[in-house]
Order: structure tokens, then C-alpha cells, then sequence
């Protein structure tokens, strides 16, 4: 799945362009690494957003297509 539509669909970012945006402007690292918007994402994967001040970590721990607000929360593991 797209790094874009992951952080969507897990709610990690709430919108897409949102997403898109943070991905263009370099706040948003894979395991490390400056990441694209089109990077395809897997289980095990670690996601950083930065946030001005603030920094988010959280590891893939699935990718499900779509899911509820609910279910959002198991797709990751914040660290």
C-alpha cells in the first residue's frame, strides 16, 4: 500500500493531501529514511512524522484496505 493512502486509512494523518503534503515537505521517514508519498509500505515498516516540535514513531503492524474508526488503531504500534 502507498505511504500516502496508509497514513489515511490508519488515521495517523486524517486526509490524504494532508499526507501527501507532509510526504513532499521531507517530515515524513521509513526506517530512517526521507520517504515519498508513493512509497509502498509493509508489516514491520516504522513510520516517523515530524510535527514542528513534536514526533510521532509507530510500526506497521498490518495493512488492511479499509477499515473503521474503531479498527484504525490496530493497523500500528506507537513506539
Amino acid at each position: 500500500m502507498r505511504l500516502d493512502k496508509y497514513l489515511k486509512v490508519s488515521r495517523l494523518i486524517r486526509r490524504r493531501t494532508v499526507a501527501n503534503e507532509a510526504c513532499d515537505a521531507g517530515r515524513v521517514s521509513v526506517n530512517d529514511k526521507v520517504a515519498k508519498a508513493s512509497l509502498e509500505v509493509k508489516p514491520g515498516d516504522v513510520i516517523e512524522i515530524r510535527f514542528g516540535e513534536k514526533s510521532v514513531r509507530a510500526e506497521i503492524t498490518e495493512i488492511i484496505e479499509t477499515t473503521k474508526k474503531e479498527n484504525a488503531a490496530l493497523m500500528y504500534r506507537l513506539l
